[in-house]
């Protein structure tokens, strides 16, 4: 099939090399034009307008934004949409927040334009591994545009198959669901991301308990020094709380087992907070991922070995840089 870019960062770029791979055609536009030229080069065809990028497909057209959440999302979809024709289909595969999908498919239905949300996940490390993607949106476009998911998703890989009922959708175990209508597919990866929060902050605390056991606080007969990074390998071999984050945290302490190359300062993407605001509006209780949440504000006025792992960790799945200064109590990325 062809589709058509915009936003070619860490996850964009790739999401087009993917695809790439998969034999489908893809043009690509970006406001840096070394990044078009790059992928250009890789074989994309290159565009410098929007305008651009909608005249080199054919209709229907499908283009997938991937951009950072909020007003440069918001401002791509309208022009986007300006230069689109009926039966066009825009994609937005950042993290936005579901109610924005909503409105914004209400915005574009009178002009005859289709709307997906696509909640991505798979970081930096989706080009080899693949994207676990959780799709809102009407079902025949959904089934339309079949191929760009299946091509971005992992496949069957290497994980054993569950037992599943005959008629099953076969859809989500080759990592990709279409979740229901618009505004689902974002609604489900922000719960992953809350969970993904509480995973992280729980790794997090443990390894900082392992480490505070050597200290001259405790009788020294209780004293432990622990190498952290065999702790982290041999829980990553058999033990039930196995994980990719796992395995990121062990790559990242047998690199340096002090972690001195992060400060610590712990970042939110703002999907916290949201599936906070989602569970206050559905009076569910989120213990675990608010305190999460509330932990990473926390790392931006006290520093704590643990918010060193948080943040190796979330350089290691998303290329995450820590922000440059504190900012309380304000998303950073």
């Amino acid at each position: 099939m062809q589709i058509g870019g915009v936003g070619l960062g860490r996850m964009g770029s790739n999401i087009a090399r993917r695809l790439m791979r998969a034999g489908h055609q893809v043009a690509v536009f970006d406001i840096d034009p070394e990044a078009v030229a790059k992928l250009a080069s890789e074989g994309a065809q290159g565009a410098d307008s929007l305008p651009a990028l909608v005249a080199a497909l054919a209709p229907p057209r499908a283009f997938w934004v991937m951009l950072p959440a909020g007003r440069i999302t918001e401002e791509t979809v309208m022009a986007l949409a300006e230069h689109a024709a009926a039966g066009d289909t825009i994609i937005d595969g950042g993290n936005t927040h579901f109610k924005d999908d909503i409105r914004r498919a209400a915005a574009l239905r009178p002009r005859g334009l289709h709307y997906l949300d696509v909640g991505t996940s798979g970081g930096v490390w989706g080009l080899e591994r693949g994207y676990c993607l959780m799709i809102g949106g009407e079902s025949e476009v959904v089934e339309r545009l079949d191929s760009i998911f299946r091509a971005l998703a992992p496949g069957l890989g290497e994980i054993p198959r569950t037992p599943r009922r005959p008629d099953a959708d076969p859809r989500p175990e080759l990592g990709y669901v279409h979740a229901g209508p618009v505004g689902a597919g974002h609604f489900v990866k922000m719960v992953h991301n809350g969970i993904e929060y509480g995973l992280m902050q729980a790794y997090a605390e443990g390894f900082d308990l392992l480490r505070h056991r050597a200290s001259d606080h405790l009788p020294e007969e209780e004293r432990y020094r622990f190498d952290l990074a065999d702790i982290a390998e041999v829980w990553r071999r058999g033990s039930v709380i196995s994980s990719w984050l796992l395995d990121l945290a062990a790559a990242a302490l047998a690199k340096s087992g002090e972690l001195e190359e992060f400060s610590g300062v712990v970042a939110d993407s703002g999907e916290g907070r949201w599936t906070v605001e989602a569970a206050i509006a559905e009076a569910v209780p989120l213990n675990v991922i608010s305190a999460a949440l509330f932990a990473r504000f926390r790392s931006r006025d006290e520093l704590r070995f643990a918010d060193k792992f948080l943040s190796a960790l979330r350089y290691g799945f998303g290329g995450h840089v820590e922000p440059a200064e504190k900012k309380r109590g304000l998303p950073h990325d």
